[in-house]
């Protein structure tokens, strides 16, 4: 799926997860995905434990996740 076919599953609604970013106006926040793959699942472990994700909507994820540190240019120091 394209990039921004991938971009439209994710949703920014102040009445959904405080306003943090979700999966197609659920409560799934994209954090917690990013948390669930970050800890070693696999996006087959997430599709079994939420059955009602598809797996585009965990490339969605990652593909927000990427265009966000695209963006903003974070980046991270663990000393």
């Amino acid at each position: 799926m394209e990039k921004n076919k991938l971009l439209e599953r994710i949703t920014l609604d102040p009445e959904i997860g405080h306003g943090k970013p979700t999966i197609r106006r659920t409560r799934y926040l994209v954090e917690s995905i990013l948390e669930y793959l970050s800890g070693g699942d696999s996006m087959e472990d997430i599709l079994t434990e939420f059955p009602d994700l598809e797996k585009d909507d965990i490339l969605a994820c990652i593909t927000y996740a990427t265009e966000v540190l695209k963006h903003k240019g974070l980046t991270y120091s663990a000393a």
